[in-house]
């Protein structure tokens, strides 16, 4: 079974719970992220975009947050969570013999940037809209370029990570946030003012 088939199969599973779940158990209200500017993107990503056109277009009639309820609180911490546990982590370098490649570990394996993106086609197969899931790039706890999945709720900015299966505010992650991808067209946007790293290529 692959990785999507399996991650829809847990959750509709783990769906009949999702009733007994209130509002007491989403994320607290915070402030989301501010963006600044116009960034340019990682260039891997461009690459990607002209491998998969459709992951990265943005239909500006969809709604650019969604409404968190318990139930669509369940369906993102599901899918975070059985990706993270589904996938093999492995680096661009050993995966495809170069430093960054984006793609969406077809074959079971990838590094952060993979299991994003794997985890937004599920969530956009399960009803969210894209426009709403934003491809971030960050500086992590190592100083590294690392890549996170953001979703811009009414409770604020939620991020989706492979080191972690708690879907954290964007502020509680401990990232220098550099910059993501803009929800009014193909351009990103910047997040502050470090320097972008050139390659989002760890585990």
């Amino acid at each position: 079974m692959g990785i999507a088939a399996a991650v829809a199969a847990a959750l509709l599973v783990s769906a009949s719970g999702a009733g007994s779940q209130t509002l007491a158990a989403l994320p607290a209200v915070s402030i989301p992220a501010a963006f600044v500017g116009e960034a340019r993107p990682v260039p891997a990503w461009t690459e990607f975009c002209a491998r998969y056109a459709s992951e990265c277009a943005v239909d500006p009639s969809e709604p650019a947050q969604v409404t968190l309820t318990p139930r669509l609180w369940q369906t993102v911490t599901g899918i975070n969570r059985q990706v993270n546990t589904g996938l093999r982590a492995v680096t661009d370098q050993e995966h495809w013999g170069v430093p960054d490649r984006w793609d969406l570990a077809e074959d079971g394996a990838g590094d952060c940037e993979d299991f994003q993106l794997l985890k937004r086609k599920l969530l956009a197969q399960a009803g969210l809209p894209r426009r709403a899931m934003r491809m971030t790039v960050v500086i992590d706890e190592k100083g590294e370029g690392h890549a996170v999945l953001m979703l811009r709720t009414d409770r604020g900015d939620l991020v989706l990570d492979n080191k972690t299966s708690a879907v954290l505010p964007w502020h509680k992650t401990g990232y220098t946030y550099i910059k993501r991808e803009g929800d009014e067209g193909a351009r990103w946007v910047s997040l502050g003012r470090a320097v972008s790293p050139v390659v989002t290529a760890n585990r």
